[in-house]
Protein backbone atom coordinates (compact mmCIF):
# COMPACT_ATOMS: atom_id res chain seq x y z
CA UNK A 1 0.00 0.00 0.00
CA UNK A 2 2.13 2.59 -1.07
CA UNK A 3 -0.89 5.66 -0.57
CA UNK A 4 -3.17 5.56 2.62
CA UNK A 5 -5.04 7.99 4.80
CA UNK A 6 -4.44 8.45 8.38
CA UNK A 7 -6.98 9.81 10.52
CA UNK A 8 -7.29 10.20 14.18
CA UNK A 9 -10.66 10.98 14.71
CA UNK A 10 -11.13 12.07 18.57
CA UNK A 11 -13.97 14.07 20.84
CA UNK A 12 -13.34 17.25 19.54
CA UNK A 13 -11.33 16.83 16.02
CA UNK A 14 -11.04 14.78 13.00
CA UNK A 15 -7.09 15.03 11.64
CA UNK A 16 -6.46 13.31 8.83
CA UNK A 17 -3.05 12.87 6.76
CA UNK A 18 -2.50 11.67 3.38
CA UNK A 19 0.46 9.48 3.20
CA UNK A 20 2.45 8.21 0.01
CA UNK A 21 5.65 5.92 -0.01
CA UNK A 22 5.91 7.04 3.30
CA UNK A 23 5.36 10.82 2.99
CA UNK A 24 2.76 13.20 4.29
CA UNK A 25 1.76 15.01 1.25
CA UNK A 26 -1.42 16.42 2.69
CA UNK A 27 -3.21 17.36 5.95
CA UNK A 28 -6.49 18.03 7.63
CA UNK A 29 -7.93 19.17 10.95
CA UNK A 30 -11.30 20.19 11.23
CA UNK A 31 -13.56 20.67 14.61
CA UNK A 32 -16.12 17.99 13.62
CA UNK A 33 -15.35 15.14 16.52
CA UNK A 34 -17.46 12.89 17.75
CA UNK A 35 -19.25 14.70 20.85
CA UNK A 36 -20.51 17.26 17.83
CA UNK A 37 -21.84 14.98 15.56
CA UNK A 38 -25.43 13.50 15.18
CA UNK A 39 -26.25 9.93 15.19
CA UNK A 40 -25.68 8.12 12.04
CA UNK A 41 -23.56 11.37 11.11
CA UNK A 42 -20.56 10.07 10.51
CA UNK A 43 -20.42 8.69 6.87
CA UNK A 44 -21.44 11.95 5.90
CA UNK A 45 -18.96 13.75 7.13
CA UNK A 46 -16.27 11.16 6.32
CA UNK A 47 -17.38 11.61 2.85
CA UNK A 48 -17.30 15.10 3.36
CA UNK A 49 -13.90 15.78 4.38
CA UNK A 50 -12.10 12.14 3.67
CA UNK A 51 -13.90 11.54 -0.05
CA UNK A 52 -12.30 14.08 -1.61
CA UNK A 53 -9.00 12.39 -1.46
CA UNK A 54 -10.36 9.54 -2.54
CA UNK A 55 -11.71 10.56 -5.77
CA UNK A 56 -9.24 8.68 -8.05
CA UNK A 57 -8.62 5.93 -6.53
CA UNK A 58 -10.45 4.05 -3.53
CA UNK A 59 -7.68 4.35 -0.98
CA UNK A 60 -7.09 2.20 1.91
CA UNK A 61 -8.00 4.86 4.92
CA UNK A 62 -7.17 3.49 8.78
CA UNK A 63 -8.73 5.23 11.71
CA UNK A 64 -8.02 5.60 15.56
CA UNK A 65 -9.74 7.19 18.31
CA UNK A 66 -13.49 8.06 19.29
CA UNK A 67 -14.83 7.39 16.04
CA UNK A 68 -14.89 4.09 16.85
CA UNK A 69 -17.09 4.16 20.37
CA UNK A 70 -20.45 3.44 20.80
CA UNK A 71 -21.12 7.18 19.84
CA UNK A 72 -19.08 7.21 16.77
CA UNK A 73 -19.25 5.77 13.60
CA UNK A 74 -19.28 2.05 14.84
CA UNK A 75 -18.25 0.46 18.23
CA UNK A 76 -14.64 -1.45 17.43
CA UNK A 77 -14.59 -3.23 20.57
CA UNK A 78 -11.99 -3.46 22.90
CA UNK A 79 -9.24 -6.16 23.62
CA UNK A 80 -8.69 -7.32 26.79
CA UNK A 81 -4.97 -6.81 28.63
CA UNK A 82 -2.81 -7.75 29.30
CA UNK A 83 -2.68 -8.35 25.05
CA UNK A 84 0.20 -7.53 22.52
CA UNK A 85 -0.24 -4.36 20.89
CA UNK A 86 0.58 -5.84 17.42
CA UNK A 87 -2.83 -7.39 17.82
CA UNK A 88 -4.54 -4.25 17.10
CA UNK A 89 -3.41 -4.26 13.85
CA UNK A 90 -5.22 -8.26 13.30
CA UNK A 91 -8.97 -7.30 14.74
CA UNK A 92 -9.83 -3.93 13.28
CA UNK A 93 -13.35 -3.30 12.58
CA UNK A 94 -14.22 -2.70 8.21
CA UNK A 95 -17.39 0.00 8.64
CA UNK A 96 -17.28 0.82 4.16
CA UNK A 97 -15.09 -0.65 1.57
CA UNK A 98 -11.10 -0.50 2.85
CA UNK A 99 -11.86 1.62 5.66
CA UNK A 100 -10.99 0.28 8.98
CA UNK A 101 -11.36 1.66 12.69
CA UNK A 102 -8.53 0.40 15.28
CA UNK A 103 -9.61 -1.20 18.22
CA UNK A 104 -9.31 0.13 21.40
CA UNK A 105 -7.64 -1.95 24.54
CA UNK A 106 -9.59 -2.48 28.36
CA UNK A 107 -8.38 -3.71 31.78
CA UNK A 108 -11.25 -5.16 33.76
CA UNK A 109 -9.28 -7.13 36.73
CA UNK A 110 -9.55 -6.83 40.14
CA UNK A 111 -12.55 -4.22 40.65
CA UNK A 112 -10.27 -2.08 38.69
CA UNK A 113 -11.74 -0.87 35.49
CA UNK A 114 -10.29 0.91 32.10
CA UNK A 115 -10.39 1.77 28.42
CA UNK A 116 -8.50 3.48 26.00
CA UNK A 117 -9.09 4.61 22.31
CA UNK A 118 -6.52 6.41 19.99
CA UNK A 119 -3.55 5.72 22.51
CA UNK A 120 -3.09 2.32 21.50
CA UNK A 121 -2.34 3.30 18.01
CA UNK A 122 0.50 5.96 19.32
CA UNK A 123 2.10 3.31 21.59
CA UNK A 124 2.58 0.64 18.84
CA UNK A 125 4.82 3.33 17.18
CA UNK A 126 6.32 4.84 20.07
CA UNK A 127 7.30 1.11 20.84
CA UNK A 128 9.39 1.48 17.65
CA UNK A 129 10.50 5.50 18.18
CA UNK A 130 11.41 5.19 21.90
CA UNK A 131 10.85 1.89 23.73
CA UNK A 132 10.52 1.81 27.05
CA UNK A 133 8.55 -0.33 30.30
CA UNK A 134 6.37 2.30 30.74
CA UNK A 135 4.86 5.14 28.99
CA UNK A 136 3.31 8.24 29.97
CA UNK A 137 0.90 10.25 27.54
CA UNK A 138 -0.50 13.26 28.30
CA UNK A 139 -3.97 15.19 27.59
CA UNK A 140 -7.09 15.78 28.43
CA UNK A 141 -7.15 11.76 30.10
CA UNK A 142 -3.53 10.82 30.30
CA UNK A 143 -2.30 7.67 30.19
CA UNK A 144 0.14 5.37 32.06
CA UNK A 145 1.21 2.47 30.41
CA UNK A 146 3.46 -0.89 31.22
CA UNK A 147 4.71 -2.36 28.39
CA UNK A 148 6.48 -5.91 28.67
CA UNK A 149 7.75 -7.48 25.48
CA UNK A 150 5.40 -5.96 23.31
CA UNK A 151 2.38 -6.16 25.81
CA UNK A 152 0.12 -3.80 27.64
CA UNK A 153 0.18 -5.36 30.99
CA UNK A 154 -1.32 -2.99 32.31
CA UNK A 155 -2.75 1.15 32.58
CA UNK A 156 -3.64 3.77 34.46
CA UNK A 157 -6.16 7.00 33.44
CA UNK A 158 -6.12 10.32 35.19
CA UNK A 159 -8.32 13.15 34.35
CA UNK A 160 -5.77 16.21 34.48
CA UNK A 161 -6.89 18.18 31.38
CA UNK A 162 -10.11 17.77 31.71
CA UNK A 163 -9.83 19.05 35.79
CA UNK A 164 -8.27 21.99 34.40
CA UNK A 165 -10.78 22.73 32.25
CA UNK A 166 -13.80 22.31 34.64
CA UNK A 167 -12.23 23.90 36.98
CA UNK A 168 -11.08 26.94 35.48
CA UNK A 169 -14.61 26.91 33.70
CA UNK A 170 -17.03 25.78 36.09
CA UNK A 171 -15.97 26.15 39.71
CA UNK A 172 -14.97 29.04 41.79
CA UNK A 173 -11.76 29.22 41.17
CA UNK A 174 -11.80 30.41 37.67
CA UNK A 175 -14.54 32.34 38.47
CA UNK A 176 -14.73 35.95 37.11
CA UNK A 177 -10.87 36.11 36.34
CA UNK A 178 -9.35 38.08 33.82
CA UNK A 179 -7.52 36.18 30.23
CA UNK A 180 -4.74 34.00 31.03
CA UNK A 181 -1.58 35.47 30.79
CA UNK A 182 1.51 32.34 30.64
CA UNK A 183 3.60 32.38 34.01
CA UNK A 184 6.20 29.66 34.78
CA UNK A 185 7.09 30.42 37.79
CA UNK A 186 3.27 29.85 38.70
CA UNK A 187 3.62 26.62 37.45
CA UNK A 188 6.87 25.82 39.02
CA UNK A 189 5.06 26.41 42.58
CA UNK A 190 1.62 24.95 41.56
CA UNK A 191 4.18 21.70 40.83
CA UNK A 192 5.54 21.57 43.91
CA UNK A 193 2.78 21.77 45.56
CA UNK A 194 1.08 18.96 43.92
CA UNK A 195 3.91 16.71 43.79
CA UNK A 196 4.37 17.10 48.05
CA UNK A 197 0.54 17.21 48.20
CA UNK A 198 -0.95 14.73 45.86
CA UNK A 199 -4.40 14.27 47.64
CA UNK A 200 -5.21 17.93 46.12
CA UNK A 201 -7.95 17.73 48.65
CA UNK A 202 -7.34 21.13 50.47
CA UNK A 203 -4.91 21.82 47.12
CA UNK A 204 -7.55 23.37 44.92
CA UNK A 205 -9.35 25.61 47.25
CA UNK A 206 -5.75 27.00 48.39
CA UNK A 207 -5.31 27.90 44.94
CA UNK A 208 -8.93 29.80 44.98
CA UNK A 209 -8.00 31.76 48.29
CA UNK A 210 -4.36 32.78 46.92
CA UNK A 211 -5.66 34.70 44.39
CA UNK A 212 -9.20 35.83 46.32
CA UNK A 213 -5.80 37.61 49.22
CA UNK A 214 -3.80 38.71 46.61
CA UNK A 215 -1.21 35.85 47.15
CA UNK A 216 -0.97 34.98 43.02
CA UNK A 217 -1.97 37.07 40.21
CA UNK A 218 -5.22 36.09 38.89
CA UNK A 219 -3.71 35.78 35.13
CA UNK A 220 -1.26 32.94 36.56
CA UNK A 221 -4.46 31.00 37.94
CA UNK A 222 -4.83 28.53 35.20
CA UNK A 223 -0.59 27.36 35.13
CA UNK A 224 -0.91 27.35 39.16
CA UNK A 225 -3.63 24.83 38.93
CA UNK A 226 -2.17 23.40 35.62
CA UNK A 227 0.97 22.70 37.67
CA UNK A 228 -0.95 21.56 40.57
CA UNK A 229 -2.85 18.54 38.63
CA UNK A 230 0.38 17.63 36.87
CA UNK A 231 2.47 17.39 40.18
CA UNK A 232 -0.42 15.11 41.52
CA UNK A 233 -0.38 13.11 38.69
CA UNK A 234 2.65 12.17 38.71
CA UNK A 235 3.39 11.74 42.42
CA UNK A 236 0.30 9.35 42.75
CA UNK A 237 0.71 7.05 39.28
CA UNK A 238 4.82 6.94 39.73
CA UNK A 239 4.19 5.63 43.24
CA UNK A 240 2.21 3.09 41.70
CA UNK A 241 4.13 2.49 38.45
CA UNK A 242 7.41 2.74 40.20
CA UNK A 243 8.98 3.43 36.97
CA UNK A 244 13.23 4.44 36.57
CA UNK A 245 12.41 5.36 33.61
CA UNK A 246 9.24 6.86 30.84
CA UNK A 247 8.56 7.20 27.45
CA UNK A 248 6.92 10.44 27.49
CA UNK A 249 4.39 10.56 24.21
CA UNK A 250 3.09 14.06 24.64
CA UNK A 251 2.89 17.30 22.40
CA UNK A 252 5.25 20.03 22.40
CA UNK A 253 2.74 21.93 24.84
CA UNK A 254 2.58 19.54 27.79
CA UNK A 255 5.94 17.37 27.39
CA UNK A 256 8.06 20.46 29.04
CA UNK A 257 5.59 20.53 31.56
CA UNK A 258 5.82 16.86 32.34
CA UNK A 259 9.75 16.74 32.11
CA UNK A 260 9.95 19.03 34.89
CA UNK A 261 7.93 17.09 36.98
CA UNK A 262 9.69 13.67 36.65
CA UNK A 263 12.89 15.81 37.10
CA UNK A 264 12.45 16.80 40.31
CA UNK A 265 11.73 12.50 40.80
CA UNK A 266 14.47 11.86 38.89
CA UNK A 267 13.11 9.72 36.28
CA UNK A 268 15.05 9.11 33.11
CA UNK A 269 12.61 10.89 30.32
CA UNK A 270 12.55 9.98 26.76
CA UNK A 271 10.27 11.98 24.65
CA UNK A 272 8.59 11.29 21.30
CA UNK A 273 6.04 13.00 19.68
CA UNK A 274 2.71 12.40 20.07
CA UNK A 275 1.50 12.90 16.29
CA UNK A 276 4.58 11.19 14.96
CA UNK A 277 4.00 7.87 17.41
CA UNK A 278 0.38 7.76 16.29
CA UNK A 279 1.72 8.29 12.39
CA UNK A 280 4.25 5.40 13.02
CA UNK A 281 1.67 3.24 14.58
CA UNK A 282 -0.79 2.96 11.96
CA UNK A 283 2.69 2.71 9.41
CA UNK A 284 3.04 -0.19 11.20
CA UNK A 285 -0.60 -1.80 10.84
CA UNK A 286 -0.36 -0.88 7.23
CA UNK A 287 2.67 -2.45 6.72
CA UNK A 288 1.68 -5.46 8.20
CA UNK A 289 -1.44 -5.63 6.06
CA UNK A 290 0.61 -5.54 2.50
Amino acid sequence: MERYIAVDWGSTHLRAWLIESGTCIDTLNVPCGVTQMAAGEAPELFGRYIGPWRKEALLPVLMAGMIGSEAGWRPAGYLPCPVSLHQVGEQLCEVAEQVWIVPGLKWAQDGEYNVMRGEETQLLGAMQLAPSPCYVMPGTHSKWVSVEGGRVTRFDTVMTGELHHLLMNHSLIGQGLPPHQPDETAFVQGLERGLNTPSLVNQLFATRAAWVLGALEKTAVSDALSGLLIGAEVATLTQRFQPQQITLVASEVLSPRYRQAFARLNIAVNECGAQAAFLQGIERIIDARR
